[in-house]
């Protein structure tokens, strides 16, 4: 399989039907779920995707499709894999590529062409972290091993974390690996090893070792803790594996693979700050613990974790910041307060008064102690507001202004605007003020810091434009100005597609064009409101990490399709409600007709809507 980075474009057709035609689908599901036979050709078995006590779900074979009669889920082998991996599609298709031997080909003129294999840098990987724990047994690990029982983690623990031994010595790694075959390339490629005075040398050495995974399970990488002295090692405390084509330390979360299942299924996902954290929280039966790999929390984390919160209709669920109780642990979690906006799942954070990080606190108080730690967890408005208030000495006039003119930006930034009468309230509470005279403070800050990039200022105040439905709605027609060669789907939007008045405005005179012109639009376009949003949605960024794909843009058109369609949906089930079946016979079944192709057809824009990771 080519490099991540490697890829230049979207893989081609013919061979996503390969791999999934050469993919059995009781193969693959069989990893997961215990099947039987069922009779017909058809196997059966406990669905992983929502509790039961009886088999519902059930998997043909000989067609290649799942489907679960009790959560109603169903697809193919692809279909099966990202919803259970929580991949997306290009993730799936090379994992199931890899799973069977097969070379992938990628359309676009930046082909692969190192015929370096992803694989093998797994591999290497994956040989490494057999190497490092087959050390920590050997007496001279017996560092490494004190420093674990010191910090409460047996064996057993070390076992379930794959923690390993560096040992101090200059390339035993190294020829280790050159044992089994691999490379000089292949181990420096994967991160193991660098260019030393007489040859290549160990990345690590006299390090504790944590195997770091990708989502899917695979190890891409290590993070590691000296044993040695500062006077002894004058490297940093924590050495993690460099960048590499299959290690992005912005998109790893360590502990992610082992609790990306708990962090779906209880819409829950706790970020600590290190690997002994992440081990302890999972040890006191916080399940949803990860924690960043040597760098700050940040979009491609919380782009990952949306994706595991995502249910059918929004993005829910709790994310939960623990932090220590001092000046650094309060600014930590006012930077995550502007993460917030990114995020529709509630967000809260859990700090111990005492300073004890997860680890510490286990450590010193037992596993109850964790798990009253998160279940002590505060909104984090709430925490953010009050550390705040608390800079300011609140017992004189001029400090509660003082106060009530810095949280009242913070107020007013809540994304959901239910909260903020209530946040109002409790401030005045705190402050022994008037709700009014918050109320006032709120507005006028409201009203100064109108975002410079987003609707015009006089409409700002009707709707959210930074919900990410809305921003949805706006990436489409960005797209559809700005690449409307490949904006082919166009024409299949629903006609309630845009939900915010200047964005269909806009869609109806495009549709009112018979070819799309800007500057005719603009001549065309009498509301000023309106041309200016055209020259915004002109210029401003496609929101991709990645080249402007057709991937990319059929998951953006497929999922606002989807949205629009769930909408439809709702008001036709409302409609046969108050429809009589014996009185109204013909008419409610051509609605019953109607209301069944549209919910196919909201599958099947689900599907395409998976397809790619979307930044927003």
């Amino acid at each position: 399989m080519a490099l991540p980075n490697e890829k230049s474009g979207r893989i081609r057709d013919e061979d996503v039907a390969y791999v999934r035609d050469h993919s059995p689908i009781d193969d693959v599901v069989g990893d997961y779920v215990q099947l039987k036979g069922a009779g017909g050709g058809q196997k059966k078995g406990l669905c992983p995707f929502h509790d039961e006590k009886s088999p519902s779900f059930h998997v043909t074979p000989s067609k290649g499709y799942f489907h679960c009669f009790g959560c109603q889920v169903g697809g193919d082998v692809i279909a099966f894999l990202m919803k259970l991996e929580h991949l997306t599609f290009m993730e799936t298709v090379e994992r199931l590529a890899d799973r069977i031997g097969y070379q992938l080909r990628y359309d676009g003129s930046g082909a692969p062409s190192t015929g370096i294999n992803r694989s093998r840098l797994v591999a290497a990987n994956t040989e490494a972290q057999a190497f490092y724990k087959f050390q920590l047994g050997l007496p001279l690990a017996q560092l490494g091993r004190d420093f674990l029982t010191q910090r409460g983690f047996d064996k057993a623990s070390a076992e379930l974390f794959g923690v390993g031994y560096a040992p101090d010595e200059w390339d035993a790694l190294y020829k280790h690996l050159k044992t089994k075959s691999f490379t000089d390339q292949e181990i420096s490629l994967a991160g193991l090893s660098k260019e030393g005075t007489r040859g290549p040398i160990d990345r690590f050495r006299n390090r504790l070792i944590w195997p770091i995974r990708d989502i899917s399970g695979d190890v891409v990488g290590f993070g590691a803790r000296k044993m040695a002295s500062d006077e002894v090692d004058q490297g940093p405390k924590y050495l993690n594996t460099s960048e590499t084509p299959i290690y992005k330390k912005s998109q790893i979360l360590y502990g992610l693979d082992m609790s990306k299942k708990e962090i779906a299924k209880k819409r829950q996902v706790v970020i600590v700050e290190g690997y002994t954290d992440v081990m302890a929280a999972h040890l006191a039966g916080i399940t949803t613990a990860v924690a960043t790999c040597g760098t700050a929390f940040g979009d491609d984390h919380i782009r990952i974790i949306r994706r595991l919160l995502m249910d059918d209709d929004a993005f829910r669920g709790e994310v939960i910041f623990t932090f220590d109780g001092d000046a650094a642990g309060q600014k930590a979690a006012l930077r995550a307060f502007s993460d917030d906006q990114k995020f529709v799942a509630q967000t809260f954070v859990a700090v111990e008064p005492s300073g004890k990080d997860p680890c510490e606190l286990r450590q010193a108080s037992g596993d109850a102690a964790v798990r009253d730690l998160i279940a002590r967890r505060v909104p984090l408005f709430e925490f953010a507001i009050k550390s705040e208030i608390a800079k300011y000495d609140i017992n004189s006039a001029e400090g509660r202004v003082s106060a009530l003119n810095e949280v009242a930006p913070l107020i007013s930034k809540i994304r959901d605007a239910s909260l903020r009468p209530e946040y109002a309230r409790l401030v005045a509470g705190w402050l022994g003020m008037e709700v009014d005279l918050v109320t006032s403070a709120i507005k006028r800050t409201a009203s100064r810091s109108v975002p410079q990039d987003m609707a015009p200022a006089h409409q700002q105040s009707e709707v959210n434009l930074r919900d990410p439905m809305l921003m949805l709605e706006r990436e489409v027609l960005k797209i559809k100005l700005q690449v409307p060669e490949l904006a082919t789907a166009w024409s299949d939007l629903e006609k309630n597609s845009f939900t915010y008045w200047a964005y269909h405005q806009l869609r109806t005179q495009i549709d009112a064009l018979p070819e799309l012109d800007i500057a005719t639009l603009l001549e065309r376009t009498e509301s000023e409101d309106v041309r200016s949003l055209i020259t915004e949605l002109t210029v401003e960024p496609i929101r991709t990490d990645r080249e402007i794909s057709e991937s990319y843009i059929t998951s953006v058109f497929a999922r606002l399709r989807e949205v629009a369609l769930s909408r439809a949906i709702a008001e036709v089930k409302s409609t046969l409600q108050r429809l009589n079946p014996v009185e109204n016979e013909a008419q409610y079944q051509e609605t019953f007709a109607a209301l069944v192709a549209m919910e196919a057809e909201r599958r099947v824009q689900k599907e395409a809507g998976i397809g790619d990771s979307l930044t927003f």
